[in-house]
């Protein structure tokens, strides 16, 4: 039987807030492996494509596809492949930081060898002695990396990343473009949106330019 290497199907979708077309009509897709760099100033419509790829947003046109699942039409199946980190990752306070992981992890049936991986991704993102600690008192940088982690604990076939770099130390950069790389290695397709060039550089991907709107992969 023929198997599809499209991971990730964007088709045509659009979004606009009220009269204002933040997301003009987009179609692209990713293969399982690849990671799509996008860039764009501030206002371009990065944040709102991300929140309809992710599902939190729905578009006011078109489909999206996580592994052939249609967002919206089979909406489990599509996000349990799916990981999705947003520009500001929220959490609840009263959970410490190792107990949000405990929590995704058991949401996702992932409890094998919890601890090891667990232990293993806080010590990479410095953040081992920070487990115990509630979100409100961890800084901006270790709440992205908190955040991070929580991408990274569970399985996914397509990791959204928004931002992913901007309260990041240069060490954590380094670390997540390492992942990053070995993820694709392994097969995830990977979008992220930065304002940082060297990122794109870095994982050696595809590049699209955002702006207006618009996104352009020429």
């Amino acid at each position: 039987m023929f198997m599809s290497n499209i991971a990730f199907e964007v088709n045509g979708i659009s979004y606009a807030y009220g009269s204002y077309q933040v997301l003009k009509e987009t179609t692209f897709t990713i293969d399982r492996g690849e990671t799509v760099v996008i860039i764009g100033p501030n206002g371009a419509g990065k944040t709102t494509l991300m929140l309809c790829l992710s599902g939190l947003l729905r578009p006011r046109s078109g489909k999206v596809f996580v592994e052939g699942n249609e967002l919206y039409q089979r909406e489990c199946d599509a996000k349990r492949g799916l990981s999705f980190l947003p520009d500001i990752p929220h959490f609840y306070q009263e959970l410490t930081a190792w107990e949000h992981i405990l929590f995704i992890a058991q949401a996702h049936n992932v409890e094998g060898g919890f601890e090891k991986r667990a232990e293993r991704l806080l010590n990479d993102f410095e953040l081992s002695e920070a487990k115990d600690m509630f979100p409100h008192a961890l800084s901006r940088g270790m709440r992205l990396k908190l955040g991070i982690v929580l991408c990274l604990i569970r399985p996914f076939s397509v990791l959204l990343m928004d931002e992913p770099t901007s309260a990041l130390d240069p060490e954590g950069t380094m670390v997540l473009c390492k992942k990053l790389s070995d993820l694709s290695t392994n097969g995830a397709a990977i979008i992220i949106t930065t304002h940082d060039l060297s990122i794109g550089r870095q994982l050696g991907s595809r590049m699209a330019k955002m702006q207006r709107g618009h996104l352009d992969f020429s």
